[in-house]
């Protein structure tokens, strides 16, 4: 490793490399729109083949192929709406990229119960509502960015050269969200010989899960821009400074949250499904993460750190480690030795065992940060 790896568009918009930030916005917004039209027409022609292999049974494949028409056919609008969103909120826009996002999610609240039942389309009209949906998200935020954005859209800055950033920059997402879908598939099937109750059980406690999580997703993403900005104009000082202050505020987060979830897990399964068996899986499921979940906060706080300082190994190794390298292995072994309480084990094992590994990774990315403060210095006083 050394110093001053960094190649994130936060880190060249911090260096006030204003070209080259224009290069990094242009390629990745043109490419991830042509990229998702080859591959929406790909899936549209073999959507029966595809959500067949994803685990659709015979009784749901036609209607999991119906909804897929849509939502097929605006995928390029959806997909690109995910380039302008992070662009946005690294030039301080985040107001405006939340907006943008949220819009397609709010009226797909409404819209979908029109199609569905008003207008008698069913998985179609699912599928139909949720397109509109995303499509009007998608040219809400090419207004907000042709309108606000300081980095503005220009197809002849289009370049392969920044094919290379991209793809680092995006590798450690890539990586956790295909292992989160995989291992999702994988706990669905391990779970099954328990029977419909545990599946109930253990489905629910993941969404109620899900919530907090994506929060603190959130609060990462949200120190990126400032990581990323304050890394590329040499204020290596804030970006330490603004590390140990998200993980703090995310650490105190997930505690209140693990507590009050385990005070109350019975209640917030019943919410949703008030069956004794299935209160009585979700709620054990639900308070055995509880108790690594604080684990969490230092796990995606220094993974978002690692990605926006460019460091793309330690980066996709340490998403790949929690949802794939050690829950996947545990998902086969524990569930088949321990039953229900080795399923409800495994996620705060790979927790831990994640945090382990995170923690001499994270000792590597400052050690590689005081190297580049360093070596500003030493240039300055030349």
């Amino acid at each position: 490793m050394g110093p001053g790896r960094a190649t994130e568009f936060p880190c060249f918009w911090g260096k006030k490399d204003i070209e080259k930030s224009k290069q990094l916005a242009s390629t990745a917004i043109s490419s991830a729109f042509l990229l998702s039209c080859i591959l929406g027409s790909l899936f549209l022609i073999f959507r029966s083949d595809i959500v067949r292999i994803m685990g659709a049974t015979p009784g749901l494949l036609g209607m999991a192929s119906t909804y897929l028409i849509p939502l097929l056919m605006a995928s390029p609008l959806y997909c690109t709406s995910y380039a302008f969103d992070p662009i946005l909120r690294f030039q301080g826009l985040a107001k405006e990229s939340m907006i943008g996002i949220a819009l397609g999610a709010v009226l797909n609240i409404f819209l979908e119960p029109l199609f569905i039942f008003s207008m008698h389309l069913g998985m179609l009209g699912a599928g139909i509502a949720t397109a509109i949906c995303e499509s009007l998200s998608f040219f809400l935020l090419l207004f907000l960015f042709a309108k606000k954005s300081q980095v503005p859209l220009d197809l002849k800055r289009f370049s392969f050269m920044s094919f290379g950033p991209i793809l680092s920059a995006g590798m450690p997402n890539f990586v956790r969200n295909v292992m989160g879908a995989v291992s999702t598939d994988i706990f669905n099937l391990v779970t099954d010989p328990f029977g419909p109750a545990a599946i109930a059980g253990v489905t629910i406690a993941n969404r109620i899960l899900l919530l907090t999580a994506s929060a603190e997703i959130g609060m990462g993403r949200g120190y990126q821009p400032v990581c990323g900005y304050n890394f590329g104009a040499h204020k290596y000082y804030r970006v330490k400074r603004g590390y140990y202050l998200i993980l703090i505020a995310s650490a105190v987060l997930l505690i209140l949250v693990s507590i009050l979830q385990s005070i109350f897990a019975p209640y917030l399964i019943a919410l949703f499904r008030n069956s004794p068996p299935v209160v009585k899986y979700g709620s054990d499921f639900l308070r055995f993460f509880s108790l690594t979940f604080p684990l969490y906060s230092f796990i995606i706080c220094s993974n978002m750190m690692q990605q926006t300082l460019g460091h793309t190994l330690i980066a996709s190794l340490v998403g790949l480690a929690r949802q794939g390298v050690f829950l996947v292995p545990l998902l086969f072994i524990f569930p088949a030795c321990f039953g229900f309480l080795g399923l409800e084990i495994c996620q705060p094992v790979s927790d831990c065992l994640t945090f382990l590994l995170t923690v001499p990774m994270q000792i590597l990315v400052f050690s590689d940060l005081r190297k580049a403060e360093l070596l500003y210095s030493q240039n300055l006083q030349r």
